[in-house]
């Protein structure tokens, strides 16, 4: 199997044509589609569904294009961190994280090596620990930052010095906009919009092991993964968003805003990576300016 022939995959998938991505890829659409087929003999299995204007992909297709774009990802990645050994001072991180406030600390060291080497690029991604602590395991990512509760003991970590202050994002003409903070006695008959980072882990999340035993009766209408689509349904009157303070605008201006748990709930934050990673010269810089910021790395 050829990283080629995957590219040119990817791009038909992309495309859902093979005309159209034979003239991304300028070459012939007879080229492309024998090269197609005789990566479907390769692995034993039909890829395209051909129809008259377009094309689909079948279930094995849909297998190989999240592997495809995992081994393409991976490749780019490689070759760019041997291209800055040519240059100690240039090359690309990858940092994944879920949304917190906290970003901004790492921000800070990502700015100050950025004024003595401005051929380093970061790419971010978002998503949740288990997104996250996937990618890292598959070596997509160079570091990720992981919001309390989750597993970090196969990981080298350093603890950001921040917390992240969970509450209820809500209408200011809600009742509950009244209170100061908000009980599990207060939500347990309201339409909650519950982020997945608060519920992962089944009981284990942060929010889950807040609410305790009877999360089973809450009336979780959905979940999210980005707050900033959570607070979109909050303002259509949807429901009361779980989520962490300080992502959403609820200034004056705002018909939003926040409402903290009580008992209080915090959860703590740490920069993680694989052990024994080696990295290139560009994330190890990096690594060492978070030491430097942050403290030691705990093993």
């Amino acid at each position: 199997m050829e990283i080629r022939v995957l590219r040119y995959f990817l791009t038909i998938a992309r495309e859902e044509t093979i005309t159209g991505a034979a003239n991304l890829l300028h070459m012939t659409q007879p080229t492309l589609s024998r090269q197609i087929k005789e990566l479907e003999k390769e692995l034993g299995q039909q890829l395209l569904v051909r129809g008259s204007h377009r094309v689909r992909l079948t279930p094995e297709g849909m297998l190989l294009r999240k592997r495809a774009e995992e081994i393409i990802s991976m490749v780019d990645k490689t070759e760019a961190e041997f291209t800055s050994l040519e240059d100690t001072v240039s090359g690309d991180i990858y940092i994944g994280g879920g949304e917190t406030r906290a970003i901004k600390l790492v921000a800070e060291v990502m700015r100050d090596i950025q004024k003595t080497y401005p051929c380093i690029h970061y790419h971010l991604y978002s998503g949740n620990s288990e997104d996250v602590t996937e990618r890292l395991d598959k070596g997509l990512l160079d570091f990720g930052i992981l919001i309390q509760p989750a597993d970090i003991s196969k990981y080298d970590y350093i603890g950001i010095p921040a917390k992240d202050v969970w509450g209820v994002i809500m209408r200011k003409d809600s009742p509950l906009a009244e209170k100061p903070f908000i009980t599990k006695e207060d939500l347990q008959h309201l339409p909650l919009i519950c982020s997945r980072q608060a519920m992962q882990h089944g009981r284990t999340g942060a929010f889950a092991e807040w609410f305790g035993e009877d999360l089973d009766k809450a009336d979780v209408v959905t979940t999210f993964n980005l707050v900033y689509n959570a607070s979109i349904m909050v303002d259509a009157g949807i429901g009361y968003a779980i989520a962490i303070d300080n992502l959403i605008d609820t200034a004056e201006a705002s018909s939003l805003c926040f409402r903290p748990l009580k008992p209080r709930l915090e959860s703590g934050l740490e920069i993680v990576w694989k052990k024994h990673q080696i990295f290139s010269p560009a994330a190890a810089l990096f690594l060492e300016r978070l030491q430097e910021t942050f403290g030691k790395a705990s093993i």
